[in-house]
């Protein structure tokens, strides 16, 4: 199978850590593989993405899992030289078999690798941000009705309404 990516990476990212697995030229027509382990807080996706920056990674894919992936892909959308994709996890099947983080990224990794992944759509900054907005706002209009409703029940039970 043919290599697309030479300097490529796969992230599988949950809640408390982040493994990573990256693709570097080795001698000859040989790869080197390299899998780390870091911290979702800021300082280990920092760690990470210094890292990744120190070897020339250009693209690194990974799952779109929960709301744990949006740190990481922020940051690395704001890096210059790294281009980072979010995958759908209905198209990354994993191998039969033992299912591990570690082997999870370099899965992923692999895909990238041989181009057999295309990312899926994440909108710009300023479309991400606006959503929020109008998404939040519904939210916190139905947790003050739910509190005047909670308040009127209240007066109501203890006689003072």
């Amino acid at each position: 199978m043919d290599v697309v990516e030479e300097r490529c990476a796969g992230a599988d990212v949950s809640k408390t850590d982040a493994k990573v697995c990256i693709r570097l030229p080795g001698t000859g027509k040989r790869a080197r593989y390299e899998v780390r382990t870091f911290s979702t807080m800021s300082d280990g996706l920092l760690q990470l993405r210094d890292w990744l920056v120190d070897n020339e990674i250009t693209r690194i894919g990974m799952e779109a899992t929960a709301s744990y992936w949006k740190p990481l892909f922020y940051l690395l959308e704001a890096t210059e030289g790294i281009e980072p994709w979010l995958l759908n996890a209905r198209h990354i099947k994993t191998v039969p078999g033992r299912k591990t983080d570690v082997k999870d990224c370099e899965w992923i990794r692999r895909l990238v690798e041989h181009g057999l992944v295309r990312p899926g759509f994440v909108p710009p900054r300023d479309i991400r941000q606006l959503r929020d907005l109008t998404r939040y706002r519904p939210e916190t209009t139905r947790d003050r009705a739910r509190d005047v409703n909670r308040l009127a029940m209240f007066l109501e039970d203890t006689g003072s309404g």
